[in-house]
């Protein structure tokens, strides 16, 4: 069979045997496709013909691929993306002893240091109180603020939530995150009062806990949106992106800075990072660890507010006493 071939039955597997979102499987095909592409245009169709050779062309070929509509190449990040997608296929050929590469021959690019952006307390405090509570759409996009801080839910996750999953009396629900793990999420105060003031007002049969009520059409008069329909995670990222820009923030405020702002409060005031991991759904305690960058200047900031006040003050009452010596009367 042809790379091509096996790529499809790749697919099938990660979905069917591996239960990924449909998401997943569209990311993974469309980066195993690029390769295979790239690999026929090397002449190289059989798995058995892809070696060290093929992948370091074809990593040259990614370290020199513009970003979309951008003039900046793709990040060593977004690099790894499809260089993870070919170990995984590669995995599963040599699991059904297709002859290739061995998958830990891939090497990933080096990643540079990840900057995590997130917003201050006060920050949060002018993002919160932009949404016209006069309007269902504010009280709904202020739940949906409310709610990101309180739990730090993914974009993806927030949107695919329905109104039988929410349990106003518990504060806590049950999610499901990435490669269909499930973990438990908390509602603060401030979340759990904006939701049950937005579902008392909702009057549509809608089964979705977030959906849209779309941009009026001035010469009608009338949404040209089904108010029955979902949130998708684009309207969530380009609601909180206006409420940025009316709050005069020059950060970019995206769903993953809320999530951002999430972790890091945890952890400003005293959480465990693995706390922090099982919170955020995170497989690895390595992903969690990114947030100690930031932490750390906070921890900074406490040693250079604290630490040798014991020397200062003793320095200050050493002064005093050298000014009260009576040799000097």
């Amino acid at each position: 069979m042809t790379i091509k071939q096996l790529i499809s039955k790749y697919l099938e597997y990660i979905e069917v045997e591996k239960g990924r979102s449909l998401l997943t499987v569209r990311n993974y095909d469309r980066y195993l496709r690029d390769f295979a592409t790239f690999a026929k245009l090397n002449k190289i169709e059989d798995p058995a013909q892809i070696n060290l050779d093929l992948i370091h062309k074809y990593r040259m070929k990614l370290n020199r691929t513009e970003a979309g509509h951008t003039s900046e190449n793709l990040t060593h990040k977004t690099q790894n993306y499809y260089l993870i997608a070919i170990r995984s296929f590669l995995k599963f050929l040599g699991k059904n002893d297709v002859a290739t590469l061995a998958p830990e021959k891939v090497e990933l690019a080096k990643n540079e240091d990840r900057q995590i952006t997130f917003l201050e307390n006060d920050e949060l405090i002018t993002l919160l109180n932009q949404p016209d509570l006069s309007k269902i759409q504010g009280v709904r996009d202020r739940a949906i603020l409310n709610l990101f801080f309180s739990t730090g839910l993914r974009v993806s996750e927030l949107t695919a939530l329905k109104k039988e999953d929410i349990n106003l009396e518990k504060n806590e629900f049950s999610v499901k995150g990435k490669g269909g793990k499930i973990r438990v999420v908390f509602l603060d105060q401030e979340a759990k009062e904006t939701i049950k003031r937005y579902l008392s007002l909702r009057h549509d049969k809608s089964e979705y806990l977030f959906v849209s009520y779309g941009h009026t059409d001035s010469s009608q008069g009338q949404s040209n949106i089904d108010e029955n329909q979902p949130m998708t995670p684009r309207s969530v990222q380009r609601m909180i992106q206006k409420y940025a820009h009316m709050a005069g923030l020059t950060k970019k405020v995206t769903p993953h800075v809320m999530r951002h702002s999430f972790a890091t409060d945890l952890l400003m005031n005293g959480a465990d990072l693995r706390s922090v991991q099982a919170l955020l759904g995170h497989a690895s305690i390595n992903t969690t660890q990114v947030y100690t960058h930031v932490t750390d200047q906070h921890l900074q900031e406490i040693h250079q507010a604290f630490h040798g006040l014991r020397r200062e003050d003793q320095a200050a009452l050493d002064e005093e006493l050298d000014e009260s010596d009576p040799l000097d009367n």
